[in-house]
This record gives C-alpha cells, structure tokens and sequence, in this order.
C-alpha cells in the first residue's frame, strides 16, 4: 500500500508507530481498521469480550461467522486480511490497574474505545503515570466525542470529568443503544488524530473536544483546559498509582 498524502518520513514513522487498542467493538473497529490501512507497523488489540450477534450492526470487523469467538482473533483476521505485513499483538485480558503500566509502557500511543466510565478512568490515570498520549471517543444513542490528551501538553480526561456520574444516572448502551453508523464516524475521527500524533502532521484535538450530533449532522466544538488542581496531572498531584475504579466509580456501567 501507498500513501502518497504522507511524505518518506511521515511514512517512516508510520511503520514504527505501536499503538494500543482498548476495545474491539464499534470504535475499535472502525480505529483498527483505518490505522492498519494508513501503515502503522504495530498495533494491540486490548478486549477480552466475545462477538455477539447483536454487535455485528456496529462491529464492522466481526462478521456472523465470527458469533462467539474471542473478539482479538476476529478483529486480528480482518486487519491481516488488509494488511498481511503488519504487527498485531493480541491482549485477551481485561483491562485491570494490575496490567495496564506494564502494558502501556509496551506502546507509543493508546486508543481509548471503552464503553465504561471505569475504564476511561483507568485509561487516563495510566496514560498520565506512563506519559503516554491518548485519543479518546465515545458514542451514545445518535452522539459522539473525540478528544486528545498528551501529558504536559493540555488536560486530562480528569480534568474535564473530576468525578463520574452517580450509579444509575447514565443508561448502559444496552439500555439506550447506538446508532450503527455513529462509531465508524467517530472512530475514523479517532483514527486521524492518532495519525496526526503520530506523523506531527496538522493540529490534534489537544485542549478540544469535538461533539458531533448525527441527528442534526452538527459539529460543534469546547475549549477544555487543565485543571491546576487536578489530582493526577495537576501541579500537586495526589494520584501516584492507580486504583480501584470500579469501586471509584461505583459500577456505572457507562
């Protein structure tokens, strides 16, 4: 494959780039696919759930055949069907504050496609105590937003949501659903800003979060900044190791 938009070098930082997916569902599958397309050499694949027949409607990666087979092998089989050259390691794991040092420390870039607030959490606090730069997206019923964090560079993901909100508050996406189109558009969103992290190429999402209404076909956009005070990339951070964020966050499913 070609990319005749990027320069030699550009390219070459492509191929060297690792980046680590957290989730294989719908932005994981629209993330992975468009980063194994665009050359990056190594990509993680984070997700110990299973493909559901009722995922395929937003899961672009995982197909019938695939119902009941670990999502890493079926996301892994698309991407190489792509791209038979690339790198992609497996993590069947869930994503714990046990393992996720250690396994960030593994790659350049994480990519955060989780579902739940538990996780987002564990995602920030470990991307901050690892340094490691994060693209963020999230999606709900017909709603998407993308950001970007890099430590010492902007906010955190704590700095723009300090507490989550109180158990019961936000419905699952069970409950509330998505839209089937949603995560392959906020997922390709995702994908650019990776790129552009990647590459040094454009302006990324840093100190902004872009919100996207499918409904309205609405693209809006806030100014987010570092909190000062921020217990885990404030000036006095009281946050050293991570912690129970299940128990943090109360079980909010989202």
């Amino acid at each position: 494959m070609t990319h005749a938009c990027f320069t030699p070098a550009e390219r070459e930082r492509l191929d060297r780039a690792s980046v680590l997916l957290i989730g294989c569902g719908g932005l994981g599958s629209a993330v992975a696919y468009a980063l194994a397309a665009a050359g990056i050499g190594r990509i993680g694949l984070c997700d110990m759930d299973r493909v559901d027949l009722s995922n395929l409607q937003r899961q672009v990666l995982h197909h019938t055949a695939d119902v009941g087979r670990p999502k890493v092998e079926s996301a892994r089989e698309k991407i190489l069907g792509l791209r038979p050259g690339i790198q992609v390691d497996l993590h069947p794991v869930a994503l714990t504050s046990e393992n996720a040092l250690d396994l960030f420390r593994q790659y350049d870039l994480i990519v955060d496609g989780s579902d739940n607030f538990a996780t987002r959490y564990l995602v920030n606090d470990a991307c901050v105590l690892t340094g490691r730069p994060q693209v963020h997206g999230s999606i709900f019923r017909f709603d998407g937003q993308v950001t970007t964090f890099v430590p010492g560079e902007g906010p955190c993901y704590r700095c723009v949501y300090p507490t989550p909100p109180p158990p019961g508050a936000v419905p699952s996406c069970a409950e509330a659903g998505v839209i089937g189109v949603l995560p392959g558009f906020i997922g390709s969103l995702m994908a650019m800003e990776a790129l552009k992290l990647i590459t040094g190429r454009g302006s990324p999402l840093i100190g902004r979060l872009l919100i996207y209404s499918a409904l309205d076909m609405d693209v809006s956009e806030v100014q987010i900044r570092r909190n000062p005070e921020c217990p885990v990339c404030g000036e006095h951070p009281t946050i050293h190791e991570l912690m129970d964020y299940e128990q943090f966050c109360g079980g909010v499913g989202r």
